[in-house]
């Protein structure tokens, strides 16, 4: 049995306190908020902090706000997101994105801040310590060796949040909290490319709030996985496009998750799209230039060679949803959903 090493607990009741208090303790503590990723990753002696510092007792990120746009609080669960009737219908992708997280239990737990904020993942590090000693560790803990790509010196983990890439096709950005003050940073520029330094979070920061401006989007967000629930995303493409009245597409933002150690904006694919029509040649085109960015390396489940050629396949499936296109059925079949 896997259990957890000893820990001090701390439940602030406010921002400023919780702040105040990873001040303190330095880079002995981390935050928690349901607690899904981070207490497993305890488990398997990924993360040891001395102190975890609770933001489940500060009311203020347990709420939504309506404006211009869409502001959500880091500490609202997944379930909460999905329950949310004006993200459902204005913020599509979202929805399916939160909907397609794990399991309804963890969904209850987990929330939207600590999904941003997922750990990055890869076969070589998401094992027990008694395993990773074995293969003499990984560069992302403890060893001196990334065995997925050996001639790296940087992290390949993964990038498996679900949420982050929906956000970032809906033009979302994040608030960041800390003892200097806020900032408010875009959410693709939350991330870096670095399977280990992944966040550009500093040091003593809180992920307070999670702003989406009512950009009249129609959205969508297509997930690979091997089964149907639980599992990380292996793909994950979420498209966001603007119609005018004649049906010519004025905005488009893409972005892809699970295909590198950040997710990102496909700013190639999303230009392209703008002043034309969803035509079968435009959907095939922009199909080939998401896929061309998706680079997939052997650090997850299944053939990252075919992993590569179904970003294509999925690219034009959310295309053609938001065509217009009957997809229930390909939804079922292929990415094992079917959004209520």
């Amino acid at each position: 049995m896997m259990r957890l090493p000893w820990f001090d607990y701390r439940a602030p009741r406010s921002v400023a306190e919780a702040a105040q208090i990873l001040a303190g303790e330095g880079p002995q503590a981390m935050l928690i908020a349901g607690g899904t990723d981070l207490l497993p990753n305890m488990k398997r002696r990924h993360q040891t902090p001395k102190v975890l510092v609770s933001l489940r007792g500060i009311e203020a990120l347990r709420k939504s706000t309506n404006g211009s746009g869409l502001g959500l609080g880091c500490a609202l669960t997944l379930s909460e997101i999905t329950r949310n009737e004006k993200i459902k219908s204005n913020f599509t992708a979202l929805h399916q994105a939160a909907a397609q997280v794990a399991t309804a239990h963890l969904r209850n737990m987990g929330t939207i801040g600590g999904n941003l904020c997922l750990d990055t993942r890869c076969n070589y590090y998401n094992q027990n310590y008694e395993w990773r000693k074995a293969i003499d560790f990984c560069l992302k803990k403890d060893g001196e060796i990334c065995w997925v790509a050996t001639a790296s010196k940087r992290c390949v983990a993964v990038s498996s949040t679900d949420t982050a890439p929906a956000l970032i096709a809906l033009n979302a950005s994040v608030v960041l909290s800390g003892s200097s003050g806020d900032r408010e940073i875009p959410v693709e520029a939350l991330f870096k490319n670095d399977g280990i330094d992944y966040l550009a979070r500093r040091p003593g920061e809180i992920l307070t709030e999670i702003k989406i401006p009512q950009k009249n989007f129609k959205s969508t967000y297509w997930k690979l996985r091997r089964r149907g629930s639980f599992d990380f995303p292996i793909l994950g493409v979420a498209v966001a496009l603007q119609f005018s009245t004649d049906n010519v597409i004025e905005n488009a933002r893409v972005a892809l998750g699970a295909a590198a150690s950040r997710p990102f904006l496909v700013e190639k694919a999303s230009e392209y799209l703008k002043g034309k029509t969803l035509s079968d040649d435009v959907v095939a085109e922009a199909s080939a230039m998401i896929a061309n960015r998706a680079k997939p390396m052997d650090n997850t489940d299944m053939d990252l060679y075919w992993r590569k050629e179904v970003a294509d396949d999925f690219a034009g499936y959310a295309l053609r949803e938001l065509r217009g296109d009957d997809m229930r059925a390909t939804r079922i079949r292929i990415a094992r959903y079917l959004p209520a």
